[in-house]
């Protein structure tokens, strides 16, 4: 194994002798410099340099002056500051000036070896770390998977999943991810039975203990924030905001504000905007908003836009919940709408609630199907948390964040739905009246593979609306997607990896709720 290039910058060197003889037994190369001025010239020639042990007081250029120029060289080249001061400013400078790390004289062999460990093999040994810890949790997480879980234990277990992915995210390390996603396969399968076994229950009363959904979240988790007496109180829905996509912009977040709660609950199906977000809105289900608002509803064969009466579903439903409140609603579709409202925060102040809902990300899933660049751009799912990420922290929506945190506020971050990253074509018949979506169809005479499908006969079973009285919808399962086998591989190869919503994997049903606070 090749030793690792260290390059010691000190005038008094030659006392280091027994340091770097010990280094040298650890498996490092020492090369040293007795002025900053070499020091600079050697980095400037040796590119093999790994990190840089740098004493703050020489002769000529001073620590600092030289730790500037190495960065000008070099930028991402680590430099462990090595100095007699403990004068604060001089700390300062070097962390401002972006050094790996600071020690004080004197140091003693073991001191070094740490630091030089924590900077160099830092990723390798988190690296190692993390799949050791992961390879001990694989057999639970397996066992809990084929377990006989509740929609609770779901959804533990699906945050477990979302930790390991993103741990190996900063790893990048494929071959664990591949063993992870492997996993994820077998959760997702195993979901889709838990689902088909419940969801009717739940929606009917048969289960005692239902989990939380679109139609009840109002009631269930966010009407005891609008008391009497709490500050104004902000709820902004993300469309499309998957729980991994909230992990990962969570830290950008937790800078302004106190997460308070952090939970889950369940989108109704389809898992799509036209039925989740108006049940949100509305407390109802899709059946019951069509029976109570004949006039608002429109199902999928209907032209015109399925969610064009939010403010007005949730003025009713807080009003059925005896919540009178001065409310503002806003649906942000593009970036000067959303830099409209930024500015406007301080007037949004005089309402008790205010809704906002941000469309972006579901802008985003759909840019990714039709968008060559944006396929390349976000090609798997890393790269589309990735994305979502870059997105919100030069977004209008997180300067209204940074705004509202000098404010006494309370703010919800929830959405209606996930999306899922789908891969398997699963073949379907039906009549030109049959919706577009690729992960449900309803219509009549479809023709499907029933195994590959969670199938609803009888619409009304599940508080859907029946356009036709042979009516029935089916949804697809974990990362499949429906397609027609007509031109069948050119559809396939259309659709293949992109991210879909409507049908039943962990993903799109299990979605983020939010509780934050001021600081």
């Amino acid at each position: 194994m090749d030793k690792i290039k260290i390059l010691w910058a000190d005038d008094e060197i030659a006392l280091l002798k027994p340091h770097i003889l010990f280094l040298d037994a650890k498996g490092y190369e020492i090369v040293t410099a007795l002025s900053g001025d070499e020091a600079v010239d050697i980095i400037k020639d040796d590119r093999s340099i790994q990190a840089v042990l740098l004493d703050e007081n020489m002769p000529g250029i001073s620590g600092l002056e030289t730790l500037l120029k190495i960065k000008q060289i070099n930028n991402d080249l680590p430099v462990i500051m090595i100095t007699k001061s403990e004068e604060e400013h001089i700390m300062d400078d070097a962390i401002g000036g972006k050094i790996a790390d600071y020690l004080i004289k004197p140091v003693n062999p073991n001191q070094i070896l740490l630091s030089l460990k924590k900077t160099i093999d830092n990723k390798r040994l988190v690296s190692e770390k993390t799949n050791t810890d992961y390879r001990k949790e694989f057999g639970q997480i397996g066992i809990s998977i084929n377990d006989n879980l509740s929609w609770d234990e779901w959804a533990e277990l699906y945050k477990k999943i979302i930790y390991w992915e993103l741990e190996m995210d900063k790893l990048q390390d494929k071959s664990m991810l591949d063993v992870l996603k492997m996993q994820k396969s077998d959760a997702n399968n195993q979901f889709f039975k838990f689902i088909e076994k419940n969801y009717i229950n739940w929606l009917n009363g048969k289960n005692p203990n239902p989990p939380t959904m679109s139609h009840t979240l109002i009631k269930n988790k966010f009407l005891k924030e609008i008391g009497p007496n709490n500050d104004p109180v902000f709820f902004i829905l993300i469309d499309n905001l998957r729980f991994d996509q909230w992990k990962i912009i969570q830290p950008l977040v937790q800078d302004y504000f106190k997460v308070e709660t952090e939970e889950s609950f369940f989108s109704i199906l389809p898992t799509a905007t036209q039925y989740a977000r108006n049940s949100i809105f509305s407390g109802l289900l899709p059946s019951e908003i069509e029976k109570r608002f004949p006039n608002q509803w429109l199902n999928d064969e209907e032209e015109g836009g399925k969610n064009l009466h939010e403010e007005a579903f949730m003025q009713a439903q807080l009003k059925r919940l005896g919540k009178d409140v001065k409310m503002s609603y806003n649906k942000i579709t593009n970036i000067n709408a959303g830099k409209k409202l930024s500015d406007n925060i301080n007037n949004l102040m005089q309402n008790k609630l205010n809704v906002i809902v941000y469309n972006f990300v579901d802008m985003l899933s759909h840019a990714r199907t039709e968008m060559e660049v944006i396929r390349e751009l976000a090609e798997n799912e890393s790269a589309y948390r990735s994305i979502t990420y870059s997105w919100f922290e030069h977004s209008p929506l997180f300067e209204i964040f940074k705004q509202l945190s000098s404010k006494k506020v309370k703010i919800i971050i929830t959405t209606d739905h996930g999306t899922v990253l789908v891969k398997e074509p699963t073949k379907i018949l039906g009549d030109k009246n049959v919706n577009s979506n690729l992960r449900y169809k309803q219509g009549r005479a479809l023709e499907y593979n029933y195994k590959e499908v969670f199938e609803i006969k009888n619409p009304s079973d599940a508080y859907l609306p029946i356009q036709h009285p042979s009516s029935r919808f089916v949804f697809a399962r974990e990362d499949r997607f429906f397609a027609y086998p007509n031109n069948f591989n050119h559809y396939v190869n259309y659709y293949k990896n992109t991210f879909q919503h409507g049908g039943v994997s962990l993903e799109e049903i299990i979605i983020p709720y939010i509780v934050l606070n001021s600081k």
